[in-house]
């Protein structure tokens, strides 16, 4: 939910703050990680966004990964660790024994285990036959759900932008490392489901999907996200990029997300203006998504008011994050992208 200012002799149209309530005093719905546009990408098979470049206001599309941040990005994913696995073959290490080339320990013989896996030599130094275990190779799968409501047009550059960068980030450093990235649109439900992608090949369509993402119409995040849940035949890395502007039971649907045994990441983008509005004055706000008209007076008390109820949805979030062991990232949309990014990697709740 946002809103815009419309009344005579007042403006109405253009971005729009956090949403208040009738009575004039600023309110957030309950809602159960990072912000911003930076530098963005290079080759000229790759979508741009609409907006500025990234690295702060500007005109002209930008595309949505820089030449210089996908270097870093580089780096990153290989720092970058998955908790949860699905269960399938693959190409990457999981925590479970199984039959990859690397190695893991030795267990002493018992009867029925399989011969083919004794370790001859050590049997041959020892005389005691034990058994070579190996790490199991496992398929990995990053579920990214992006928030599309139309809370999200609002910012300089937009929150969807840098909630389209974002993804785009967590994306390429999945597909960098051979693993499997799917898109989800989120809106009042699953607005849209992109067929998963595969590594590097699988670059340009996720970006192109990203790349259509508008914001528009309502938000119902816990029906996204439990719809997600049940469409998802294997756990894996669940990143929730959103507002978090919403009316539903966020959390519970969360919950539910790592009681299913995702690895879960929520990415919350805000707007400059939503940490510190500068309203003031009698005004009429209109919802972004319902269109519907409230008549304020924005005073120091309204504006305390917005202050503690958006604090207390922060808050709400990261301490479901820290019960959860999940991430919370939070970042403006005007700020760079390289260190959300870098905590996000890192695992930490803002």
């Amino acid at each position: 939910m946002a809103l815009c200012l419309g009344a005579a002799g007042q403006p109405r149209a253009g971005p729009r703050p956090p949403p208040l309530s009738p009575r004039g005093r600023p309110f957030l719905r309950d809602a159960a990680g990072p912000f911003a546009g930076a530098e963005v990408y290079s080759s000229p098979m790759l979508p741009s966004s609409s907006s500025g470049s990234g690295s702060g206001p500007g005109p002209g599309p930008a595309p949505l990964l820089g030449a210089s941040f996908v270097r870093e990005l580089e780096v990153l994913q290989r720092r970058l660790e998955i908790r949860a696995r699905s269960g399938g073959a693959g190409e990457h290490l999981a925590r479970r024994r199984g039959g990859s080339a690397e190695f893991k320990e030795h267990r002493a013989y018992a009867p029925g285990d399989d011969l083919r896996r004794i370790d001859w030599a050590a049997y041959a130094r020892t005389g005691e036959p034990v058994l070579k275990l190996f790490r199991a190779e496992e398929d990995v799968i990053a579920r990214l759900v992006c928030d599309a409501s139309a809370s999200l047009d609002f910012g300089e550059p937009t929150k969807l932008d840098a909630a389209r960068r974002l993804a785009a980030a967590v994306g390429y450093m999945s597909l960098a490392r051979s693993e499997r990235a799917q898109l989800f649109v989120a809106g009042d439900g699953i607005a849209r489901e992109h067929a998963p992608v595969r590594g590097r090949a699988g670059l340009a369509a996720l970006l192109r999907a990203l790349d259509g993402v508008k914001a528009a119409g309502g938000t119902h995040l816990a029906r996204a996200i439990d719809a997600v849940v049940r469409r998802s035949a294997r756990p894996g890395l669940l990143c929730v990029v959103s507002d978090f502007f919403d009316p539903g039971p966020v959390t519970a649907a969360l919950g539910r997300a790592a009681q299913a045994g995702h690895d879960v990441a929520l990415l919350q983008v805000v707007a400059a203006e939503e940490l510190a509005p500068s309203f003031e004055g009698d005004l009429t706000l209109e919802d972004a998504e319902t269109g519907a008209l409230v008549d304020v007076t924005m005073d120091a008390a309204a504006l305390a008011a917005y202050a503690a109820r958006f604090a207390g949805l922060c808050e709400a979030l990261r301490g479901w994050a820290r019960r959860h062991g999940a991430t919370y990232v939070r970042a403006r949309s005007d700020e760079p992208l390289e260190g959300a990014v870098r905590r996000f990697v890192a695992r930490s709740v803002d």
